[in-house]
């Protein structure tokens, strides 16, 4: 058996099996966006970042922060306490009653974090050795988390294989007490979406139960930003539990999960990660409510985010590039065929003022490296254009650049 001396030793073990010898060749990682952007603002030239999640432009819109100035001066920063023990602030049900009726929910429940969300309510819902958890096989972390937290049954079919799904369930469906089927409304990393209708047959035809998490959907998909039902024309209390977060289109930070108010009320005096936390911050819901009130307001935000991605999934096609099977709203990935090539492309797009970082294996591990570009109504034509003109423009990757990999991976 390997001993490792120390923390540290097995810690440099690790990230050179998480594959860091591609930070030799660059880091594109915890860029200072901020600085960046007055860098580059200072040379005379335009920066534009494709790698944030304000998909509806919001997160600096001056009506929220108004209002986030505004609580600062009424209720201050602190979320204080759990909620359970502590009390909770005067915000708190108000926002839950929006978003829940928002999505044509009964209830919902806000967490101080998106990840956590899904973490706690799958781990804490499948609490039994005969359950079962049927999700994705490119299900986000925070929902593999979940399941791997629960004593039940993990199962994975293939992505947005529901013929796989059905199969599975038809097999095996008897040897369980319990079954929950997750989901994503937009998945992050392919653009692409689930079939709700089917999935909601599925649902019925073996009596389990749905989750959606509508993280990356929330605003992006429906005419009105509703997410997956109202895209794919389904009534949404026919969903078990919806799960989202704060962080993306409601400019933000935070979580949610919507259901049955039967449900919720059980889980506002039970759920782990809410019973074990603190509540959001005054501020933070001040900044989500406001957002949420913009995003009914102003809907055109909606059509823009979604023109741009159609065009941006358009303009690459005619480019020769790649895009999966992303349907061209809120995430629209590019294809590459290795992390240095992609790792280059990152590389000559940040020096041209475009912000992008890579999917490779050292930030997920995901077959497949990828340029994963989020989408925006701020996102003009011309950026858009932009990007992908000096895609094509990119020169061939080096040998230097090859080599540089190779050595630090043969040393690894």
């Amino acid at each position: 058996m390997t001993k490792h001396k120390s923390l540290e030793d097995y810690a440099a073990r690790r990230f050179r099996f998480a594959g860091n010898a591609l930070l030799e060749f660059s880091d594109p990682f915890f860029a200072q966006i901020d600085r960046l952007r007055a860098e580059f603002e200072a040379q005379g030239k335009h920066f534009v970042s494709f790698a944030n999640y304000d998909y509806l432009g919001l997160a600096n819109h001056p009506r929220i922060r108004e209002e986030a100035k505004r609580e600062i001066d009424g209720l201050g920063i602190g979320a204080l306490a759990s909620r359970l023990v502590g009390g909770e602030r005067t915000t708190h049900k108000p926002f839950e009653a929006e978003i829940a009726e928002f999505l044509g929910m009964e209830s919902a429940l806000t967490l101080v974090s998106g990840y956590l969300s899904n973490v706690t309510t799958i781990a804490w819902l499948m609490s039994g050795k005969r359950d079962a958890i049927f999700i994705d096989e490119l299900a986000h972390n925070s929902i593999v988390a979940g399941a791997d937290g629960a004593p039940a049954q993990v199962v994975k079919f293939r992505h947005n294989d529901l013929d796989h799904l059905e199969h599975l369930l038809a097999r095996h469906r008897e040897e369980y007490r319990n079954v929950l089927i997750v989901v994503e409304g937009v998945y992050s990393m392919d653009g692409d979406t689930a079939d709700l209708p089917r999935l909601l047959a599925i649902k019925e035809k073996f009596q389990v139960w749905l989750l959606v998490d509508e993280a990356h959907s929330l605003g992006v998909l429906g005419a009105t930003g509703r997410g997956l039902a109202e895209h794919q024309g389904v009534d949404p209390a026919r969903i078990d539990l919806i799960v989202g977060t704060m962080s993306k289109t409601l400019a933000s930070c935070g979580g949610y999960v919507c259901g049955k108010k039967q449900v919720i009320d059980w889980f506002r005096y039970t759920l782990p990660g809410f019973v074990y936390s603190v509540g959001l911050s005054p501020v933070i819901l001040a900044a989500a409510r406001t957002a949420l009130r913009l995003m009914q307001e102003e809907t055109w935000r909606i059509a823009k985010l979604a023109d741009n991605a159609e065009l941006f999934r358009t303009v690459a096609h005619e480019a020769g590039f790649s895009t999966g099977p992303a349907i061209g709203r809120g995430v629209v990935p590019i294809l590459f065929s290795s992390d240095v090539e992609t790792m280059w492309a990152s590389q000559h797009l940040l020096e041209n003022g475009y912000y992008v970082p890579p999917v490779v294996r050292i930030g997920v591990p995901k077959d497949g490296p990828r340029l994963r570009f989020f989408f925006s109504a701020n996102h003009s034509e011309a950026e858009i254009r932009g990007v992908i003109q000096t895609l094509r423009d990119m020169p061939p990757v080096t040998e230097e650049a090859h080599q540089i990999v190779a050595a630090a991976m043969a040393g690894g």
